[in-house]
């Protein structure tokens, strides 16, 4: 497994598995397509924010479950950004198999069921889980995770697609775009098309809101 790197937030050390290359301050920003994917907040917010993500990553969960409440509450809410999330999976068939289905629901359910679909799926992760082990996010597994927020009718029309492959178009763009753009690591963020590469929130907060300012 590669080198671990930390985000250091207050108290709170969340642990990136992955390489990422430290890019220069002066990134120039790399127009990202984010038409179709999921996404939080106003369609008018002057900032995206791009996180590539594994459900089966514990960082990526570790970021979800602490970070992200905070992002949200400051920066979605407050109308200075969206948040989109694309997959980056790189750790095994679960990592795969996952992703497909959430691109699924999200297809076939709408935004708002992907993203209490996602939020579940994080919060189901294990915690015992260890990259070698395989086959814990089955077909069935993830349609037990569904069946908790959609009805019956809803998870039997994502269960017929998933099996259709109908997610996998998606899944291959967010994959395409993830190794165009050098991703090497999850949960690996950018904002409006530059990534970031600081240590702290405040870090965070000021990149959006020089991004905000500059029209980028």
């Amino acid at each position: 497994m590669s080198k671990k790197i930390f985000w250091i937030v207050g108290l709170v050390v969340i642990c990136i598995v992955g390489v990422i290359v430290l890019t220069d301050a002066n990134q120039k920003s790399t127009v990202i397509d984010v038409e179709g994917q999921p996404f939080l907040g106003e369609e008018s917010a002057p900032v995206d924010i791009i996180e590539f993500g594994d459900y089966k990553c514990p960082s990526c969960k570790d970021f979800n479950d602490r970070l992200f409440p905070v992002i949200y509450k400051e920066l979605v809410e407050t109308g200075k950004a969206k948040f989109f999330f694309m997959n980056y999976s790189f750790i095994n068939i679960d990592s795969n198999r996952s992703a497909q289905f959430a691109e699924t629901v999200y297809q076939e359910l709408g935004n708002d069921k992907f993203w209490t679909f996602h939020e579940l799926l994080f919060s189901k992760q294990p915690e015992d889980l260890t990259y070698e082990k395989k086959d814990l996010y089955t077909e069935s597994f993830l349609e037990e995770v569904l069946a908790e927020v959609a009805t019956e009718e809803e998870t039997n029309k994502v269960m017929q697609s998933f099996g259709e492959s109908k997610g996998k178009e998606a899944w291959e763009k967010d994959m395409k775009t993830a190794n165009n753009l050098g991703v090497s690591s999850t949960p690996t963020i950018f904002i409006s098309g530059k990534q970031f590469t600081g240590s702290t929130l405040d870090d965070f907060t000021k990149m959006v809101e020089e991004a905000a300012a500059s029209g980028k």
